[in-house]
């Protein structure tokens, strides 16, 4: 049982690892990866590094480019909109449910206040130490908790395949399009607005904050609309 645990626990590894250097912006779009290079600088076989590579290319953070192997995808505009739009509208409905849940259950609402003062803390500490990978952790998180707290399964999971795709897009927003402290007040005045139990504030904050996030990096000019 061992052995089948190590390669994918490897294969995370470096694809985390490789999901870094990609989100904090020290390996760029149109960036070639070779295989073999990988598996040298992480110390491991080419087997974790194809793990690891099938899992990227499926998030959309890297693509083939023909007979030339693998690189770092580049962003398109309109395919980043299409997911933002449709994370707003599920983002806002387990805002919305997740405040009337705080509203009705002390339990929940405590525990809700107890992970999310720790996000945002533990938020905080990554802006100010300018880490976007932990960023972008955290804010998953953020947005995972109200998912959790909303009290419907099929949030998160109808969710999953926008946010891998947008764990990406997230880094470019807080790297380039915004100044992480802003993005980090937003979710310290989401939570203000859940646990003071108004659901139709927090839904509309929330939504705000996702359609916010996807003007700015479209009107960044580092973004590149897909080539």
């Amino acid at each position: 049982m061992s052995l089948i645990q190590t390669a994918p626990a490897l294969a995370d590894q470096v694809y985390e690892a490789i999901f870094d250097e990609i989100c904090s912006g020290r390996l760029t779009p149109g960036t070639h990866l070779k295989q073999e290079q990988l598996a040298g600088q992480f110390g491991v076989s080419r087997q974790p590094v194809q793990q690891a590579m099938a899992l990227l290319k499926a998030d959309g953070l890297i693509e083939e480019v023909g007979k030339r192997g693998l690189r770092v995808s580049h962003l398109d505009i309109d395919t980043m909109h299409h997911h933002y739009e449709v994370r707003a509208l599920l983002d806002g409905l387990a805002a919305r449910n997740a405040t009337t849940r705080i509203a009705g259950d002390e339990a929940t609402g405590k525990v809700f206040e107890k992970h999310a003062r720790a996000i945002l803390d533990a938020g905080t500490r990554a802006v100010n130490k300018g880490d976007v990978p932990e960023m972008v952790r955290q804010d998953e998180a953020f947005h995972r908790l109200f998912y959790e707290t909303s009290g419907n399964p099929l949030l998160a999971h109808t969710a999953e395949p926008h946010w891998r795709f947008l764990r990406r897009v997230m880094g470019d927003v807080l790297r380039d399009a915004e100044p992480p402290h802003d993005i980090w007040n937003q979710h310290a005045a989401i939570v203000a607005a859940a646990l003071e139990g108004d659901p139709a504030r927090t839904e509309r904050l929330m939504r705000e904050h996702a359609t916010r996030a996807a003007q700015l990096l479209a009107s960044n000019s580092k973004v590149d609309a897909g080539q």
